[in-house]
């Protein structure tokens, strides 16, 4: 599918069922799914029903993967992902800032080809624009009017000088604490809740690193082709390929080889 079709589409879900509800949600749309911090709102789930009817209609033969279809059915997770095409889809990243009121959520989808991610993008409704990337094209933030600026990673600096965001929620707890204590390295420590807008932060050059313990493809399969193609190493936390079907192993990423290697040795000692 073409990209900039499937962008128009997760534009059009945001609009129709995402930003008629924001700040709209009675308590019965809004449910919780494995604890208080994973929640599903009406949004989450009409939005996804939207962009998939979509997706196949235009691309019948394209295998869809939303995350709310995967809460009903977990063996799609699971799927052959070889000599097809597959689009993984997060109808509102970010929901608790969503159900909270917080103007900080993304739509993404991620176009993975014969098992490899060619195609990401991550929709802010609020904002009204997309980072778009596509393999070998560079990652680029593409505004209403038009105007495309290219991104650009965060050049290398000391680990003392670095910034970055990271989701230690999913760490065992004896390694979140180890890790929480050597995060004091560092400058500063962000977590925003919503990977969307932490890679769109990176794509900009505002974070020297992004580090998750726990890998779902609607929530990083964009967002690490999205880092590759502005110009960051990205690895799973045993310096091997992230690949969409990796669904643990931890992802961090950095400015370069010789960054993502000091993070892992003084700070992510998993």
């Amino acid at each position: 599918m073409n990209i900039d079709r499937l962008a128009a589409i997760l534009k059009q879900a945001a609009k129709q069922e995402i930003m008629p509800r924001f700040r709209r949600l009675d308590e019965g749309m809004i449910h919780t799914k494995t604890s208080a911090f994973d929640l599903v709102t009406e949004a989450d789930t009409n939005a996804e029903r939207l962009i998939t009817a979509a997706i196949l209609e235009h691309a019948p033969d394209t295998l869809v993967i939303g995350e709310e279809a995967v809460a009903a059915n977990p063996a799609l997770l699971t799927s052959n992902l070889e000599d097809r095409i597959t689009i993984y889809v997060d109808p509102v990243d970010g929901t608790a800032n969503f159900a909270g009121g917080l103007p900080l959520f993304a739509v993404m989808a991620a176009v993975v080809q014969n098992g490899e991610p060619v195609a990401g993008i991550i929709y802010d409704p609020m904002g009204d624009d997309f980072l778009m990337a596509e393999k070998g094209c560079g990652t680029w933030q593409v505004f209403p009017d038009g105007r495309r600026v290219r991104m650009k990673f965060a050049d290398p600096v000391s680990l003392a000088e670095m910034g970055g965001a990271a989701s230690t929620t999913y760490f065992p707890p004896e390694q979140r604490q180890v890790i929480l204590g050597n995060l004091g390295k560092v400058r500063m420590l962000a977590g925003y809740r919503c990977a969307g807008h932490e890679y769109r932060f990176a794509a900009g050059g505002s974070l020297h690193f992004l580090a998750y313990g726990k890998l779902m493809p609607w929530d990083h399969v964009a967002g690490a082709l999205m880092m590759r193609e502005c110009g960051a190493h990205v690895a799973r936390f045993d310096g091997s390929v992230y690949r969409p079907g990796d669904t643990d192993g931890g992802l961090l990423v950095a400015p370069d080889k010789d960054s993502w290697n000091e993070l892992r040795r003084e700070v992510f000692t998993v």
